[in-house]
């Protein structure tokens, strides 16, 4: 981690095991809809580029990633931007939450479809394998998603066009949520989406 990067005047290191930011996290951060009184949760956190941003913006993140090495990097990313109002937490998706409520949640999903051939070595691969369809990460989420928003609370999540947006939306409407695509860049062969849900 020598090498420091800049976007939106937050300074970040990378590191060689950490999903890198790209053009997904970028469009997360463009498009946040955060409140200043919010508590907000984000679900891989990766290099705590988001995380960072948000906390900037909100009361208090916490940050989960289930990759040690995103948490080494993040922790030196908020203590670059002093933003001591993230908290960090190593663990999968909602295990380190249980029995917390946010305002607001956001996770760039690994939302890649990905073969048992496709999979590589190590603690990166959890950052974009979304198993044959694209959706087994992503729905995990959405099913444990409602325990942890307050009344009135929203989500925003990053995915793809090759994992079925529309899924999503329709689920998402059928959990109460008004949801819609906020966001929309093309990227290669597929479109990266952030999808935003309010709870009714």
């Amino acid at each position: 981690m020598k090498e420091m990067f800049e976007y939106n005047d937050t300074y970040y290191y990378v590191h060689e095991n950490v999903y890198e930011p790209a053009e997904d996290t970028f469009l997360l951060i463009d498009n946040l809809q955060v409140d200043r009184k919010d508590r907000v949760l984000e679900i891989g956190t990766g290099t705590g580029l988001v995380a960072v941003t948000a906390a900037k913006k909100s009361m208090k993140v916490v940050a989960t990633d289930v990759n040690p090495h995103a948490i080494e990097c993040a922790s030196k990313n908020i203590i670059t931007n002093r933003t001591y109002n993230v908290e960090l937490r190593h663990g999968d998706l909602f295990e380190t939450v249980e029995g917390e409520k946010f305002d607001l949640i956001l996770f760039n999903t690994p939302y890649l479809p990905t073969g048992e051939e496709e999979t590589v070595e190590g603690d990166l691969n959890a950052a974009w394998d979304g198993g044959e369809n694209g959706r087994d990460v992503i729905d995990r989420f959405l099913d444990e998603l409602l325990e942890h928003l307050t009344p009135k609370g929203r989500v925003q999540l990053v995915q793809s066009s090759l994992s079925d947006n529309k899924e999503t939306l329709e689920k998402l409407k059928n959990m109460g949520f008004e949801a819609s695509i906020t966001a929309k860049e093309h990227a290669f062969f597929e479109d990266i989406v952030v999808i935003t849900g309010i709870l009714n």
